[in-house]
This record gives C-alpha cells, sequence and structure tokens, in this order.
C-alpha cells in the first residue's frame, strides 16, 4: 500500500490520538554502541538533562493527559511552571530513571519491573498508558514494552533501520535521485583508498559516516590530500561499513554552497506529514548548534522548494516501509553548481530531533511565522530564577498572545542547581525580528554568552 504524503508547512499535523509511557532514553540514541556512547558523553556534558526538552511537547504529540515522561535526571521546576502556569501548556506526569539504572533493565525488566523495587519502577508498572516509546525503540525499551504488555510506536527495526544512513543512501540512489559520491569502507585500512579515489575525482575534502551516528558522534572530515585517517575510531564501524563520501563545498570546481535545510516529518500508520522546513545551524564540522524557520533563501513553490518536498516525500516514505512511526527530520545539503540549484538528502533522523521540539512549539503557538532556535551556554552558571525574571521584567518572556518573544525550552543544569546551558526560542513575524531579539536579550544579561553545539 502506497503511503499518503501530506505536505502543510507552517501549521501542525493530527499528531497520536494514543497516550503513552515515553522514556527520554538520550543515552541509547547509538543503540548498543557502548564506545560511540562514552565519545558522546566526553564531547557534550549533561546528556542526561536533554531529556527536559519533551515535557512541553509531549502532550502536544500525544493528545490527552494520560501521559508518563520518564526523563534519566529531574527537570528544572521554574520551567514547569512557566510551561503550566504561563504557557497554559499541559504537561505529562514526570518520574526519573537514570540511565544507569534503565541499563540494568536490559536482562531482568520482568524481574525488577514486577517486583516494584522502587517508586519510580512502581509508577511505571501502575500506569495505564496504552502504548511506549522513547527517543529511541532500543532492545531495553522493546524489552519493558513486552514485559509491560504494551506496545510500542516503533519495532526495534525499525527505529534502527530507520537511522541507518547507508540504508537510506542506498535506496535514493536505486530509485535514480542525486546522491553524494560514496564508497564504502569496512575497516579503517579501507579508507586511504577512497579518500584517493574520491581525490581523483577532484574533492579536496571527504567524510567519512558511520551507518548510525548523532551529535556529531560517527562522522569525521579528512583531506583528501593529508592520507591521514588515525583518527577513525573502530566505534565507526560498529554497525558495519562506513561511508566515506566527497565533501561538496566552495573547495569543489563551480560549486557554491547555498544552505542545509530540513524538513519536519511525522508518519502514523498510513501517512507522512511533511510539516515544517527548517534552516539547520551548523559549526565548522557541521554539527548541529540550532535551527530556524523559514530558511531565508527560499521562495515558497519555486523549483527549489518543491524538490526539496519531492525528495523529502521519497525519503519518509522509505522511512515508512522500514516501519518507523513517529516525528523525524530529512536533512539536506543544497548547492549551487555552475548557476544549476542540486539538492541531496544528507540523513534521516527518525527521533524527535534538534529541530522537533522548537518547531512543535513555534507552530503551536504561532504557526505560520519564523522562528530561532539556538543553544547558548553561559560564561558562568547562573539560577534559573534570576534569568527568567530578567527575560520577564524587560519584555522578553514570551507569553501566549504576543506576537513575538522568547521562549525557554530546556535548561541543562549542573550539580549546584545553576543553568550552564539552555535552548532559547525567538518567536517573531520575520527572521530578522527573531535575530534582533536574541541580540537584544545578549545586551541585557549581565554575563556574556556563546552558542554551543545541540
Amino acid at each position: 500500500m502506497t503511503v499518503e504524503i501530506k505536505n502543510i508547512p507552517g501549521q501542525l499535523p493530527a499528531f497520536w490520538d494514543r497516550n503513552v509511557i515515553f522514556f527520554a532514553n538520550m543515552h541509547s540514541i547509538l543503540y548498543d554502541n557502548i564506545e560511540g556512547l562514552n565519545r558522546l558523553k566526553q564531547q557534550i556534558r549533561g546528556v542526561d538533562t536533554y531529556g527536559g526538552r519533551l515535557i512541553p511537547i509531549i502532550n502536544i504529540i500525544f493528545k490527552g493527559d494520560n501521559n508518563l515522561l520518564v526523563l534519566e535526571k529531574p527537570p528544572d521546576q521554574t520551567l514547569l511552571r512557566y510551561f503550566e502556569e504561563d504557557l497554559d501548556l499541559s504537561l505529562p506526569k514526570i518520574t526519573i530513571l537514570s540511565h544507569s539504572v534503565y541499563d540494568t533493565l536490559h536482562n531482568q525488566a520482568d524481574k525488577l519491573i514486577h517486583d516494584e523495587i522502587s517508586p519510580t519502577l512502581t509508577m511505571i508498572h501502575q500506569h495505564n498508558a496504552t502504548w511506549v516509546d522513547g527517543f529511541v525503540s532500543d532492545s531495553i525499551l522493546t524489552n519493558l514494552a513486552k514485559t509491560l504488555n504494551k506496545p510500542t510506536i516503533s519495532s526495534l527495526e525499525g527505529s534502527k533501520k530507520g537511522n541507518n544512513k547507508l540504508l537510506l543512501h542506498n535506496s535514493l540512489s536505486e530509485k535514480g535521485f542525486p546522491v553524494f559520491d560514496t564508497l564504502p569502507a569496512s575497516s579503517p585500512d579501507d579508507v586511504p583508498s577512497c579518500i584517493a579515489t574520491l581525490r581523483k575525482k577532484g574533492y579536496k575534502k571527504a567524510v567519512v559516516k558511520a551507518q548510525i551516528g548523532a551529535s556529531g558522534i560517527g562522522m569525521t572530515n579528512l583531506s583528501t590530500n593529508s592520507g591521514n585517517t588515525d583518527s577513525i575510531p573502530d566505534h565507526f564501524f560498529f554497525e558495519g561499513p562506513c561511508m566515506v563520501q566527497g565533501w561538496l563545498d566552495e573547495t569543489v570546481a563551480n560549486i557554491c554552497h547555498m544552505g542545509s535545510p530540513s524538513i519536519q516529518l511525522f508518519l502514523n500508520d498510513s501517512t507522512v506529514s511533511l510539516y515544517d522546513i527548517t534552516e539547520q545551524i551548523l559549526n565548522a564540522d557541521s554539527i548541529h548548534e540550532g535551527n530556524l524557520s523559514p530558511p531565508p533563501y527560499l521562495i515558497k513553490e519555486d523549483l527549489l522548494y518543491e524538490e526539496l518536498f519531492r525528495q523529502a516525500a521519497a525519503a519518509g516514505s522509505w522511512l515508512h516501509e522500514q516501519g518507523y512511526r513517529g516525528t523525524a527530520s530529512v536533512d539536506f545539503l543544497v548547492v549551487e553548481n555552475c548557476g544549476n540549484m542540486e539538492v541531496r538528502v544528507c540523513e534521516i533522523n527518525a527521533r524527535i530531533t534538534g529541530a522537533t521540539y522548537p518547531s512543535v512549539i513555534a507552530r503551536h503557538f504561532l504557526p505560520h511565522d519564523a522562528w530561532l532556535m539556538r543553544n547558548v551556554r553561559f560564561a558562568r552558571p547562573l539560577k534559573d530564577t534570576s534569568l527568567m525574571k530578567m527575560l520577564d521584567q524587560t519584555g522578553y518572556l514570551f507569553h501566549p498572545g504576543m506576537q513575538q518573544g522568547v521562549l525557554p525550552i530546556n535548561f541543562n543544569i549542573n550539580e549546584d542547581g545553576n543553568v550552564e546551558k539552555g535552548q532559547f526560542l525567538c518567536l517573531a513575524k520575520n527572521l530578522d525580528d527573531c535575530l534582533l531579539i536574541l541580540k537584544q536579550i545578549e545586551s541585557i544579561l549581565p554575563l556574556s554568552w556563546y552558542y554551543d553545539r545541540d
């Protein structure tokens, strides 16, 4: 059966008419790749606080008030009050299950759940939501769901295949879509010959990608002239052969980089909805630092716009075939080649992504308007109440009915309970106003900040 495609940019789709126990299993984002996870924890501080981003959107994606959100670390109470009392958002019930305890459920889920050895496990066992879901459907989550006698939104196979870059690349290539020049490498020893082949094709740089990666883990850029492949760790090959791809930018003759757009998807059993088009804000290493919408170089319904949605529909249909259900993002590269625009799919992220939560919140409050989300790390930690008070007293803190403002989505809290980093969503009629809000906020705060990776 052919899945129905709905193009509804700027408005939210009809999300799940289901209730859920949702595990914020951020530490499972690379599934069983422990070495990759250790690298992720080395490079990103406070991974266990990232689940807080889910709090304002779970009851939007899963309709109703019978949802349980299982976080890895307690959320910021000041933000909870802001969401519930000021923004009038319905929030899920929240309980805390550390990643270390979640890990122990792998082989003894039945015993631990039914023995109810902790209040959290008791709450999970007794909660009457019908479905189970998470950032990813890993083996622990699917075992838990089986123990609870509840279905998962996505199967382990659908979740894992849906995040596999090589499978998507092969499918798009077989269907005749433009793809990156790609060579497989089964081990680090294979990479030099792949690099040499790409150098002969005119590439100055190449990228090595693991089949499954996230937040810059499982991806590295190499010069095709250096011949140095010592930096490629074994965890890149955990799922099998890597992809060695030609890097398209101004170092290639006749190429001009235009942008890195992303289309937001929602997949239910019969439909793939394409509900927002965003631009990724990437650092020099192509690691995600934020998002904005709409991409400033796009004109609605021109040829480039239509091509992005055509390829997103194909990628979304492929994702649906894998058995994945839920929110996802299709990431693209757009370049100008000898005056012609070219679009290539980079990857799909089959989960609640770094663009999902700002997009859902923005479209919930101000459909069709502009938004900008940045990850901000402060030069020194500050109290959440002080930060919220400064934003509110200066008139920047968003409240329902306002046409513009800043909406803090999540705070990454240190051991002292202070805000080290946060995700801030600027809402306005156009992107210029979003950027102006961010600039003005920086000027009123008593300490400096810098933009950080997602």
